[in-house]
């Protein structure tokens, strides 16, 4: 073939390939490859977040085994609970049991709440024993009454802040949601028939008194979970009915600042034969709040229809931001 010839024939393939795009190599628009690296960032963020509540979590309960409830041989519910009556009655280390008896609850978590989750908390109680193993605790204190409120107040806040984490450190309400699902009751009311259990066995091998104290310790522990769990602010929903929705509504945005979500809805009092239209304003408050919202309330409608729900946390919407401003 001709040199000429040779050159005009790579031309053109070279023009051919050039045009053809390729197969492994798809097209990605810039709103595509910014929403990924949001979507990216979101994650990370999120990852980082719950190693550092487990972490702490970790470190606040070994604290409040260590430095409080095994000298005095005082006990909490649960496995926590367990494996705290069996060190106390052999020789087992605490980081052994703590292992050993949420094993059955590890297993149980993956065939009931998932993979991710079995993992998570897998890592938290294998951290939870290797800190009891490694680090060293101040003794505080031989007060048993403060041994009592104080181990129980670090135990309950390390496991609020795993499971705010997205793990548990004690497997006991994995089996109470898998048996409130067969038998029908409240997780509540297993755990309670569980930690009866608990701490008779701990009056029988230890004393009256010991199991007393960890009763206390139970409380304890058991309000600073709830209150690490449900939230630092306590938010109320309120429901108001009223002919003056408008005025209300306006009151609630411009003069407090909140947001509303406004409801359609319709009277269910009948009178004439006519059922007459309203508009159903709902907000989310605190508990600082609320006394002044009701007090606006009295001032455009005092037959205003307010109905009041608790709520244990809220995430977005006007709340968070109205917080960051003050």
């Amino acid at each position: 073939m001709p040199q000429n010839k040779r050159n005009e024939m790579k031309a053109i393939w070279g023009q051919v390939l050039s045009e053809t795009p390729l197969k492994h190599k798809p097209y990605h628009s810039d709103d595509e490859l910014k929403k990924g690296q949001r979507e990216f960032m979101r994650k990370a963020k999120r990852f980082v977040k719950d190693c550092i509540l487990i972490i702490t979590g970790i470190f606040s309960a070994a604290f409040g085994f260590k430095g409080f409830l095994l000298t005095n041989h005082f006990i909490d519910g649960g496995a926590t609970g367990i494996s705290l009556l069996i060190s106390a009655l052999t020789d087992i280390p605490l980081y052994v049991l703590i292992i050993a008896v949420n094993i059955p609850f590890i297993i149980l978590a993956y065939n009931v709440i998932g993979k991710n989750f079995a993992l998570k908390t897998t890592l938290a109680i294998s951290g939870l024993a290797l800190c009891l193993a490694t680090v060293s605790f101040p003794d505080v204190t031989k007060d048993n009454l403060l041994v009592a409120v104080f181990g129980g107040f670090f135990l309950g806040a390390g496991i609020g802040l795993a499971i705010r984490g997205g793990a548990v450190i004690d497997g006991t309400e994995v089996l109470a949601i898998y048996l409130s699902r067969k038998l029908g009751a409240t997780v509540g009311d297993i755990i309670i028939v569980i930690n009866v259990f608990i701490f008779s066995a701990a009056a029988y091998f230890l004393s009256i008194e010991t199991a007393l104290y960890s009763m206390i310790t139970y409380l304890a522990a058991s309000k600073t979970l709830d209150f690490i769990i449900e939230g630092l602010e306590e938010y109320t929903g309120v429901t108001i009915v009223s002919p003056h929705s408008n005025e209300l509504r306006k009151m609630i945005t411009n003069k407090l600042g909140m947001g509303v979500t406004i409801y359609n809805g319709r009277r269910g009092y009948i009178t004439n034969n006519e059922s007459h239209n309203v508009d159903i304003i709902y907000t989310v408050v605190t508990r600082l709040e609320l006394s002044k919202l009701t007090s606006e309330i009295e001032k455009i409608d005092s037959n205003a229809f307010v109905v009041m729900t608790s709520i244990k946390d809220t995430k977005g919407g006007m709340i968070k931001k109205r917080a960051l401003k003050h």
